[in-house]
């Protein structure tokens, strides 16, 4: 199983091919046409995330995928499509789409913008949203570089009681 780092790193390096897939994560959003549905993709594991194209006429339960709603965790199976042409530089094209975790109607993330205030009220969710993944990541990258560089120069650090 790889996941969506793993698809852009290998994609940054050239060495992305269509090869088959086994994804899990959650819709950030999923939207159709009727015949081709797409599913806005992401495990946690980068910032981007990869969009999933589900066919009618590839998946059996087309009508069933079409309902899930942002928040829903999903374990997609596939194969990765390079498309240099289109916005994003690869999609996958599901064969297969299985709901782990569906969300309540009410699941308070949606599409929209949030305003920090209601972010506030739903602490637990406020990781997935982007502007908290980006947050999180800054300051994750800030404080290996800060302990790398004090490593580095043999200080020691201390977890003081």
């Amino acid at each position: 199983m790889l996941n969506v780092k793993a698809l852009y790193t290998a994609y940054e390096k050239g060495e992305l091919k269509a090869i088959p897939v086994k994804l899990q994560g959650w819709v950030k959003t999923n939207r159709n046409n009727g015949t081709i549905g797409f599913i806005e993709f992401n495990d946690g594991s980068a910032f981007k995330g990869v969009q999933i194209v589900y066919e009618k006429n590839k998946i059996d339960n087309f009508a069933e995928v079409d309902k899930y709603r942002t928040g829903a965790a999903l374990e997609v199976y596939g194969k990765v499509v390079l498309t240099p042409e289109m916005k994003q530089p690869f999609e996958v094209h599901a064969d297969k789409v299985v709901l782990v975790g569906d969300v309540a109607e009410d699941y308070p993330l949606q599409k929209k913008r949030h305003t920090p205030e209601f972010l506030r009220e739903i602490a637990h969710l406020r990781p997935r949203t982007n502007t908290h993944t980006a947050l999180f990541r800054l300051r994750s990258e800030l404080s290996y570089a800060l302990h790398k560089y004090l490593y580095d120069h043999e200080f020691v650090y201390v977890h003081t009681p």
